[in-house]
């Protein structure tokens, strides 16, 4: 069977967040997906099968941590409609059927792909206690994304306090169903971002993700209403970085990137 690795939310190789997609005649078991995602050890790993014609998608699709299933996630996504997209397996928008609904992958100029999101509903809710010590930072605002998401959304003082944290996992992960996001003004808006974050998952196996699609659905809104424009840059202040341009449109969030294929493989077992 046949594995890529998709660097996404990049134009360049070594950058932006990994993930391994598998286009496949049907999904096998799950401790079989699972024993795959474990061993390509990235983010995630993304399984598709193809869907008879003239029902409402096109493709299954579903995502993987090195430990668990997830029900949504943006750089696998991308990842995969980048290798429908560039192999001639699809042509086109390319709607998948996955744990969130269908969601909707469109090719753009130069090798952009657009994601069309549920965008997270935020609430605001009070600091938990024992956050800012283990985050290493006092945030200015916390606010929950929903159960779709399932992140503690953070607002922090600024770019500069994003850019260096360095927070203690395991006492975040009591503190999210699925993980930290901590996000601020970007410093300086010429420079080509709106706003930056990071990402911190533990409770499914990633520490810190390079580029999380997903919490931009939650981002989105929350910085569109602070700075009175639908669409934005955001950039994921990770070790390898990368940028997400962002659109919001009421109930739904775009979210778009391009993605490079850097290994193209057999899996032999």
């Amino acid at each position: 069977m046949r594995i890529r690795i998709v660097d996404a939310f990049t134009d360049r190789p070594f950058a932006g967040n990994p993930a391994g997609v598998m286009l496949l005649d049907a999904f096998p078991g799950d401790d079989r997906l699972q024993d795959i995602a474990r061993e390509v050890n990235h983010a995630e790993t993304a399984f598709a099968h193809r869907l008879p014609e003239g029902g409402p998608a096109d493709w299954a699709l579903r995502w993987f941590t090195p430990v668990t299933e997830v029900a949504l996630c943006g750089h696998a996504t991308l990842a995969t409609a980048h290798i429908l997209h560039t192999t001639g397996a699809h042509d086109g928008p390319v709607r998948f059927e996955t744990r969130s609904g269908v969601l909707v992958a469109t090719p753009g100029a130069g090798g952009s792909i657009t994601l069309d999101f549920p965008t997270a509903p935020l609430t605001p809710v009070a600091v938990p206690a024992g956050v800012a010590a283990a985050l290493g930072a006092e945030p200015v605002a916390a606010f929950d994304t929903g159960p779709q998401v399932g992140d503690l959304l953070l607002e922090l003082a600024d770019e500069q306090t994003v850019r260096g944290l360095s927070p203690d996992h395991k006492a975040l992960a009591a503190h999210a169903a699925r993980g930290i996001i901590a996000t601020a003004r970007a410093a300086d808006p010429a420079r080509g971002y709106d706003f930056v974050s990071r990402g911190f998952f533990p409770n499914v196996g990633i520490d810190e993700d390079p580029v999380t699609g997903s919490a931009h659905t939650a981002l989105a809104p929350h910085w569109s209403a602070r700075l009175g424009r639908p669409d934005l840059t955001g950039l994921q202040a990770s070790r390898r970085s990368g940028t997400v341009r962002t659109g919001l449109r009421g109930e739904r969030t775009l979210l778009t990137g391009r993605a490079v294929t850097v290994i193209d493989g057999e899996l032999l077992v």
